[in-house]
């Protein structure tokens, strides 16, 4: 077997994208020119070739330069091969080994998406097509480190994730969705959100609204530069779209001037009346009470119109596709107006759209394991769960060591290093 380096954008790209074991968007040609952008790694795209000259392995290296001409290399997602091949796996790590050391890497960090288990929307356990535990076991025997079954974003990558089957009827996806996002789905449309798609020119209300819900949730992630550069990479070769969630202040007010006059023209004929009934009594009080929160909402909807004019966009989700998988990468919602439901409906619009267009996974890219009411994290575990995907886990990331004296300085320097790192973020943002 051979093992090539460099490989060019066709011919890597016609091996991972289309790859009938798995392919990913973190392996893909595009990714590794974002990468190099944006975070400062050096993309490898690299393979082995068996003995009639066809590629059997690929996948994207992401190196990382340290100091005293050091780095490490990170795959994330990776490789994109039959991973359960255990005499192809082996030798695929050891050409990786020997490329690493010539390029003095310290260490290589895979960060596989290999599921470990799967259950379906009603917790019956889903049969999978290799066995991930014998993978996770190769790759122990072939040096790798497992750092472990983590249950939140402990890692690189989310280590679980909610994935719905597009390969079943649109009817059958949406039968799956809670009570309650039905509920609040329908509601939405009662109040005409509108879900557009947007261009390049809606990147900084996207990132207003991320920006919104990150304060919220107090973590710091991207500049918009990151957005912008990672729409504008990924729009060249491949399909990502940015999906808003538009409440149109005009038709809610017109609807609610509407159910005013119907409710008033109704309470009309009780208060003529000399002398009410229990049961008008009751009616009336019951009509009242809703008027009363009519004009509440009027008075609420009509400020914001003041404030934002005819149109406020409330979400605005960011969705990558490569080969036959999408992934709801990021999602940002305003502060008001919840009511509305406008996330739940820019999640079904997107969610139709990517069905339509014969995605076959559609990801909704992290949650949780740790599922104690508690954790802070359960609420996002929650909501993701009433869409009725397939709840994932995969098998986690993995750490193969090549120079033990350099990742022994490296993982005491690194968590300091981004810790300082995350409060200047966190300043800066505030």
């Amino acid at each position: 077997m051979e093992f090539i380096s460099n490989i060019d954008r066709e011919t890597y790209e016609k091996f991972v994208e289309s790859n009938p074991y798995k392919s990913h968007y973190l392996q893909s040609y595009a990714w590794g020119e974002f990468a190099k952008k944006d975070k400062n790694f050096i993309p490898h795209y690299v393979g082995l070739k068996d003995d009639s000259d066809e590629f059997v392995a690929m996948t994207l290296l992401l190196q990382k330069q340290l100091p005293f001409h050091y780095c490490y290399f990170y795959i994330p997602r990776g490789f994109v091969m039959n991973m359960g091949d255990t005499d192809l796996l082996k030798k695929f790590v050891i050409s990786l080994k020997q490329y690493g050391k010539k390029q003095k890497a310290i260490f290589l960090k895979l960060d596989s998406d290999i599921v470990f288990k799967q259950e379906d929307c009603n917790g019956e356990a889903v049969k999978l097509p290799y066995d991930g535990r014998k993978i996770l076991n190769d790759l122990k025997k072939l040096g790798f480190h497992h750092l472990g079954f983590t249950k939140n974003f402990d890692l690189n990558q989310p280590r679980y994730t909610f994935r719905i089957d597009f390969t079943k009827p649109l009817e059958e996806i949406k039968n799956n969705f809670s009570k309650t996002t039905k509920q609040r789905i329908k509601k939405a449309e009662e109040l005409e959100i509108e879900v557009r798609i947007g261009t390049e020119k809606d990147i900084p209300t996207f990132y207003e609204l991320m920006r919104i819900t990150e304060n919220r949730k107090e973590f710091i992630t991207h500049g918009i530069a990151y957005y912008q550069d990672l729409y504008q990479i990924w729009k060249e070769h491949n399909d990502c779209e940015i999906f808003l969630g538009i409440a149109n202040l005009n038709k809610i007010i017109e609807k609610l001037e509407s159910k005013k006059q119907s409710l008033e023209l109704e309470l009309e004929p009780l208060f003529h009346l000399e002398q009410c009934s229990k049961s008008q009594n009751t009616k009336k009080k019951e009509l009242e009470n809703q008027l009363t929160k009519i004009k509440t909402d009027l008075e609420k909807y009509e400020a914001y119109r003041k404030q934002y004019g005819d149109e406020i966009t409330l979400s605005a989700h960011f969705i990558i596709a490569y080969g036959d998988k999408a992934w709801v990468l990021y999602a940002g919602n305003h502060n008001i107006l919840s009511e509305t439901y406008a996330n739940y409906k820019t999640y079904e619009s997107h969610i139709e759209y990517y069905y339509q267009k014969g995605i076959k996974i559609y990801d909704q890219f992290g949650t949780i394991g740790d599922l104690r009411k508690e954790n802070p994290l359960y609420g996002l575990h929650e909501f993701k769960k009433k869409f009725g995907g397939d709840y994932v886990e995969f098998i986690g990331e993995f750490d193969l060591t090549l120079n033990p004296f350099m990742c022994f300085v490296f993982h005491k320097l690194v968590p300091f290093y981004r810790k300082m790192k995350f409060r200047k973020a966190k300043k800066e943002a505030s």
